[in-house]
C-alpha cells in the first residue's frame, strides 16, 4: 500500500504551475526587498495562481520558527534578531504590487516578550501610512496566550484579525505541540474584546483524522467566540518527515461543511481542497 506522501493526489488537487509576468514581478519584488513569504516557506500549492495575480502573503519576523509543528514546512530553530526596517519594506512591496488587500503573517517568536505583536502593529501602520485604502489582514500566532500582545495587534490599524486553530482539540498534541486549543480560541475572543466590531477569522485543515462531529463542535465554539470568517482546506503533507495525510476530503464534503458553518451564522466561509487562510482573502469581506 502506497503512503499518502508518495501516492498521487486526487484530480481535484491540480494546481497552476508557477510562471507568467505577474509571478516574475512578484518574485522580483520579494527578492529585491529582502522579504519572506509564507507562500514560499510553507510550500503553498497556490503560489502559481496567487503570485500570478501579484498577490503574496508576507511573513514577518524572519524565516525561522521557534516551534516545530508536525504539519508545517517552515524552518524551526533559533531565529535571528528583529529587523526594524521590515515593516517599511513590506509597505513598499504592497504599494509596488498594487494590493488593495494584503495578508501579513509571521513565524512563532516565543523568544520575544510580546511574541512580535509590536512588529505586526508597526507593519500595519506602515502599510496604512503609504496606502490608507488598503485593507490589512493579519494572521497571527497565539502569542503564548498573552492578551496584552493580542490587544496590541487588535488595536492597530488592521481590518481583519486572523488566527488559525488548524485542527480539532483531540489532535492538538500531535499536530500543534506547544499550542492549546483553548488558548487559540481565547486569542480570537480577546481580539474582539479589545476592539468592538473587529472582523475575526480562523482556519482549519482537514484530512488529519478529525471527524465531522468534531468539526461541527469547533464551528460552534468559534461562533461563540465571535468569529465571523472561516476557512477550510485540505492538509497536504510537505515531506515524508511531516504528518501523514489520513484522508483526502472530496469537494462535496467541503461544500456540505460550508453549508453547516453558514447556518451557524458565519458571515463568510471559504471551503475547498486548495483553500488556505489567505487564498482569495480579498473576497472574504465586502468591498
Amino acid at each position: 500500500m502506497t503512503s499518502a506522501v508518495t501516492r498521487r493526489h486526487p484530480p481535484w488537487l491540480k494546481v497552476r504551475a508557477p510562471g507568467g509576468q505577474g509571478y516574475v514581478e512578484t518574485m522580483a519584488t520579494v527578492r529585491e526587498l529582502g522579504l519572506h513569504t509564507v507562500c514560499q516557506e510553507a510550500h503553498c500549492p497556490n503560489i502559481g495562481e496567487c503570485w500570478g495575480h501579484r498577490t503574496a502573503t508576507f511573513m514577518l519576523l524572519g524565516d525561522t520558527c521557534t516551534r516545530n509543528c508536525g504539519f508545517c514546512a517552515v524552518t524551526h530553530g533559533r531565529p535571528l534578531a528583529l529587523d526594524a526596517e521590515e515593516p517599511s519594506r513590506v509597505a513598499v512591496a504592497v504599494e509596488r504590487l498594487g494590493l488593495r488587500h494584503v495578508v501579513v503573517t509571521s513565524v512563532n517568536r516565543d523568544d520575544l516578550p510580546d511574541g512580535g505583536a509590536a512588529h505586526f502593529a508597526a507593519t500595519a501602520r506602515a502599510i496604512k501610512d503609504r496606502l490608507p485604502a488598503c485593507r490589512v489582514e493579519v494572521l497571527v500566532p497565539d502569542f503564548q496566550g498573552h492578551l496584552a500582545a493580542v490587544a496590541t495587534v487588535a488595536t492597530a490599524p488592521i481590518d481583519i484579525f486572523n488566527h488559525n486553530l488548524e485542527t480539532v482539540p483531540r489532535l492538538y498534541r500531535r499536530v500543534r505541540p506547544g499550542a492549546r486549543f483553548e488558548r487559540s480560541l481565547a486569542v480570537l475572543a480577546a481580539a474582539l474584546a479589545a476592539r468592538e466590531g473587529l472582523l475575526t477569522k480562523a482556519g482549519l485543515m482537514l484530512g488529519l483524522g478529525e471527524t465531522e462531529d468534531e468539526l461541527l463542535s469547533v464551528f460552534r465554539e468559534l461562533r461563540d467566540a465571535g468569529c465571523g470568517i472561516l476557512t477550510l482546506g485540505q492538509y497536504l503533507r510537505p515531506s515524508a518527515d511531516h504528518l501523514p495525510i489520513e484522508r483526502y476530503v472530496p469537494p462535496e464534503e467541503f461544500a456540505a461543511l460550508r453549508a453547516h458553518a453558514l447556518a451557524l451564522g458565519f458571515r463568510h466561509v471559504e471551503a475547498g481542497p486548495l483553500v488556505r487562510s489567505s487564498y482569495h482573502a480579498w473576497s472574504h469581506v465586502p468591498a
